[in-house]
């Protein structure tokens, strides 16, 4: 339709992964220059996250192109595979065996151990001609864990000096909150590069929309204007799925009323023909509905702990009387938290965690996102909407009843259980940022369930006024 109008040779905005149509942004060039080096390092493996519609698949897609012919590769785009299976996909891949011999049942009967010396075989025949060998997992975060499990003892295949096969695993956020977890610490220990994939901003997206344009071959035949491609970012989010859902529809709209200019109309009449709703909007409502929950919570335990200076506290915390302002937890915790350690049976300990939702013993450090309390009518339905919404964004939710004595009892909402203090960090800086009116903030896991603390807590892990 549009595209022999505007003179474009192929759609310009297809979702299908071309990798010419990669562009390298300073999120998505970082990416493919770091697993350009680990191949050639053979790091062993590496981790690229990143939200739906990122880009991964045509990250991956440029990858293999750019790579030279003394390395082979295998590309798994299915992960809901058995063990066997993915052993068979990655030797057709490398070229050991057929796809015929697949279809026609000839390694049916192949056990699992043979698969791994086969591939080990052909490993080791790639050294004396100086070749290597990469496996790249896409939507990694839908392996099962005994796949997973597999590919770790796959990694162990090396000799004295190096590895013989480079894994890249490549999926969404929650692919890091699965690695976490304790059945897969091994995993984790070995991955030596991990990146996460970033929207594109305001700017970036405008020279996307540019540089797909002039690929397809019609640039100068139509544009967006500077208004129209700051609604493209707007109702995307710098999403480049969703970027090239809505310029594909606003070209319709253009080529409709024959317009060789995109206006800012066009682009918000083709988001809500999408029905894409902003990504802010969408995405942290919860937060802004429930702003006056978290409120009262820290009312309640500034109230009760007598906090020196709390009012001047609440009236710069709860400005206008709705929105939780976030502040640096360390300042109030020199009011709420006691300056020397007390001893274990004055203070109230943990009275259950929800079923299947109990913090790790292992864990050190986990993150407060909620905390609201048992008895009221609301509790469960907010409790539940926060859990969606953090297990939508890719994090392991646990859930802890507290009892603090005269202050009453507790739910607190905690998303992810970590032994890394820095790790941990980054992911309450990532929820911080993606809901800044909340009081998100990284608390020790004694903490977290209402255990004793022996020592007094490091700044940035003690809790902040809204919690109890």
């Amino acid at each position: 339709m549009y595209e022999t109008y505007y003179g474009f040779s192929e759609k310009p905005f297809s979702l299908t992964p071309d990798p010419k149509y990669l562009y390298r942004s300073q999120s998505h060039g970082n990416a493919f220059d770091l697993l350009q080096y680990a191949i050639r390092r053979r790091e062993g493996f590496v981790v690229v996250t990143g939200d739906i519609g990122t880009g991964k698949t045509t990250l991956c897609r440029a990858l293999l192109e750019q790579i030279d012919r003394t390395t082979f590769t295998a590309l798994v785009l299915n992960p809901f595979l058995t063990e066997e299976d993915l052993l068979k996909r990655i030797l057709q891949d490398f070229g050991v065996i057929s796809r015929e011999e697949v279809k026609a049942g000839r390694l049916a009967n192949v056990t699992k151990q043979e698969l791994i010396e086969t591939l080990y075989d052909f490993l080791l025949s790639l050294i004396p001609i100086k070749a290597s060998a990469v496996l790249i997992i896409d939507e990694a975060q839908n392996l099962p864990l005994p796949v997973l499990e597999q590919i770790r003892i796959l990694s162990n295949l090396e000799t004295d000096k190096e590895k013989l096969l480079q894994i890249i695993l490549v999926g969404q956020l929650n692919l890091q909150t699965l690695l976490r977890s304790p059945e897969m610490r091994q995993l984790d220990q070995r991955v030596s590069i991990r990146y996460e994939l970033k929207p594109l901003d305001a700017e970036t997206v405008a020279a996307y929309v540019a540089h797909r344009l002039t690929i397809a071959g019609g640039g100068a035949a139509v544009s967006f204007t500077a208004k129209a491609l700051q609604q493209v970012h707007r109702w995307s989010g710098g999403i480049p799925r969703l970027i090239n859902l809505i310029c594909d529809r606003s070209l319709l709209a253009a080529f409709s009323v024959r317009a060789n200019r995109v206006t800012p109309e066009m682009v918000t009449d083709a988001a809500d023909s999408l029905d894409i709703q902003a990504p802010h909007a969408c995405r942290f409502g919860w937060f802004k509905r429930r702003a006056s929950l978290f409120a009262a919570a820290a009312v309640v335990l500034l109230s009760s702990a007598g906090a020196v200076g709390a009012s001047a506290y609440l009236y710069e915390r709860f400005v206008d009387g709705e929105r939780v302002v976030a502040h640096a937890p360390e300042r109030l915790a020199s009011q709420i938290v006691p300056a020397v350690p007390v001893p274990a049976a004055n203070v109230a300990r943990s009275l259950m965690a929800v079923a299947d939702r109990e913090l790790p013993a292992e864990a050190a450090f986990t993150i407060l996102v909620g905390s609201f309390p048992v008895g009221l009518d609301t509790t469960a339905a907010d409790v539940t909407a926060l859990t969606d919404w953090l297990e939508a964004s890719g994090f392991r939710v646990f859930l802890a009843d507290v009892d603090l004595g005269s202050r009453g009892r507790w739910r607190r909402v905690l998303a992810g259980s970590y032994t890394d203090s820095q790790e941990a960090r980054r992911d309450a800086e990532r929820l911080r940022a993606a809901a800044p009116q909340s009081d998100v903030h990284l608390v020790s896991a004694d903490f977290a369930i209402g255990m004793a603390r022996m020592r007094e807590p490091d700044a940035d892990l003690r809790p902040s006024g809204t919690e109890p």
